[in-house]
């Protein structure tokens, strides 16, 4: 870790590197620690290009996993811990995953995951957190986390190379994808990742030596990157497994917090928090934060900035294509709405329906080109790779919109069915293939609808098979049979039942007039 962790570990040795609910770690002790974990996953044979899992909620031990992939040469699988256990095996699977780390806290799911007859073969299985006497899979070589560690020496490993994240999109067509992006190269000189952290941190208005503070799932890209990449450039990250406002608000005046990412429904959320718990927030020590991931009402982005002041910032951009356009708290006051402009490396493009180029004010779908010329491709999915692409290097994430005359981005709509709640995209596909194999479901269609709360919920409405009759018991039933094979965010909250879905003669099914009813009168559409 020469080049990204040393000197820090050489400056700073015993500043807090890292702090969860469960302790913190200095930058001496995560310097070796770190490289403890390369020594013993080379030992167990990973070698550069391989890749490995881990599902777990945020803690110390998260971050020192990114840290060894980044200078092992290793793609990281971040796994959503709300996943069950058929989803987890495919991820592995799919990922050609060689290991698996496993929070403790999640433990059952991990068992239930090694005896799913999807699961790959893996090299090893390791439990942070907690010492555990038996595992699902004796075949398997079982380690606790610090017994992994505990036998390796702490000295720099040779042969560094860069490795990063692959992170899985729920998928359009059933599956979730991975994402391998400029960030998910395997064998560059590490080097690489010391400078887009700090033109990250920079471009962000994040200090070097700063504090961020991490509320939101890392298994996240954004969550990721508005953490992690900081700490490459020399911001120190404390954590908390699960958001909670009022201990948020106190946090960040306790721990002297910097920086911090957060989603519409946390603010919401630190909004409703009783008056004298909003009025005993200091927050001198906060420069920025950033949100993103989901579209935030206009009226509850006023009130955050009223309470917080001008650090209230916002970007538009995805796991595919990092960072688009960012806009401050001053520029978006001056206009509702937007979503800044372009960051220096990108280009957005506005196509119309008929493939002709839009003018200023003109809707279409967006495009965009990083102008230093990075790229992704969704792993093992050539065809959908292309679908997103309008040429080489020119993608969308499927968003329609508009630039006006200065160049500031405006959201018009989602091209595709994507259903974003409390941040986390949703996409209806995989939704519907499990509602369809149910016995008693001919055709259905899945979408979101209003939630004060989330931002939109999941709405499930159904045909009915011949011969079955619409109740109360059997919604309760098809969300269960949901439940069961889905993870819970992505299970209906309700479900309508339909005499026959709209379709266009060409099968195409016509969403919108299912859709468009529960948002009449909320002044938006996503």
């Amino acid at each position: 870790m020469a080049t990204l962790i040393l000197p820090n570990a050489d400056s700073r040795p015993d500043e807090m590197a890292i702090k969860d609910e469960f302790g913190e770690t200095s930058w001496r002790d995560f310097n070796k620690r770190v490289n403890q974990l390369i020594h013993a996953l080379r030992e167990v044979g990973l070698k550069t290009g391989d890749a490995f899992s881990v599902v777990s909620g945020n803690r110390r031990e998260y971050i020192e996993a990114f840290a060894a992939a980044a200078h092992g040469g290793w793609l990281l699988v971040p796994i959503n811990w709300h996943l069950v256990p058929e989803e987890v095996a495919y991820v592995l699977a799919d990922s050609g995953s060689k290991a698996m780390l496993v929070d403790a806290r999640f433990i059952e799911l991990g068992e239930q995951t090694l005896e799913h007859p999807d699961r790959p073969n893996l090299d090893a299985v390791v439990i942070m957190g907690s010492e555990a006497d038996t595992f699902a899979e004796e075949a398997i070589s079982f380690h606790t986390y610090e017994g992994f560690l505990a036998d390796q020496d702490d000295s720099e490993p040779e042969n560094q190379a860069l490795g990063g994240p692959m992170f899985y999109t729920s998928g359009t067509t059933g599956h979730p994808k991975g994402v391998k992006s400029a960030l998910s190269q395997t064998g560059a000189p590490v080097e690489t990742l010391k400078l887009i952290g700090d033109g990250i941190s920079g471009m962000l208005s994040i200090e070097p030596g700063g504090r961020s503070l991490l509320v939101g799932p890392i298994y996240h890209s954004a969550q990721w990157a508005f953490s992690f990449l900081p700490l490459l450039a020399g911001a120190s990250i404390v954590m908390r497994h699960k958001f909670d406002a009022a201990e948020t608000v106190r946090l960040i005046d306790q721990e002297q917090i910097t920086n911090t990412h957060l989603v519409p429904t946390q603010f919401t959320r630190m909004l409703r928090l009783e008056e004298d718990k909003k009025a005993a927030y200091q927050g001198n020590s906060l420069k920025v934060v950033w949100h993103g991931a989901a579209p935030c009402p206009p009226e509850i982005k006023r009130q955050m900035i009223e309470w917080w002041g001008p650090v209230v910032n916002e970007y538009y951009g995805s796991t595919e294509g990092a960072i688009v356009t960012t806009v401050t708290a001053e520029e978006w006051l001056e206009r509702p709405g937007t979503l800044g402009k372009p960051t220096p490396i990108t280009e957005i493009i506005v196509v119309k329906e008929d493939g002709s180029r839009a003018e200023a004010g003109e809707s279409g779908s967006l495009y965009v080109r990083n102008l230093m010329g990075s790229d992704f491709e969704y792993h093992n999915d050539p065809e959908k790779t292309e679908k997103a692409h309008l040429e080489p290097g020119v993608y969308t994430f499927g968003d329609i919109g508009y630039l006006d005359e200065d160049g500031y981005l405006y959201m018009s709509d989602r091209k595709i069915d994507m259903i974003i709640s409390g941040g986390v995209n949703i996409y209806p596909a995989e939704i519907e293939a499990v509602l369809i194999s149910h016995s008693a479901v001919l055709d259905a269609a899945v979408f979101g609808i209003p939630n004060d709360e989330f931002g939109e919920e999941v709405k499930a409405a159904v045909e009915l098979a011949v011969g079955v009759e619409p109740s109360p018991e059997l919604e309760e039933d098809l969300i269960a049979h949901c439940r069961e094979h889905l993870a819970g965010f992505k299970t209906p909250k309700s479900v309508d039942f339909e005499a026959s879905l709209p379709r266009h003669p060409t099968g195409k099914l016509l969403k919108r007039l299912l859709r468009d009813k529960y948002w009449e009168g909320t002044g938006r559409t996503i």
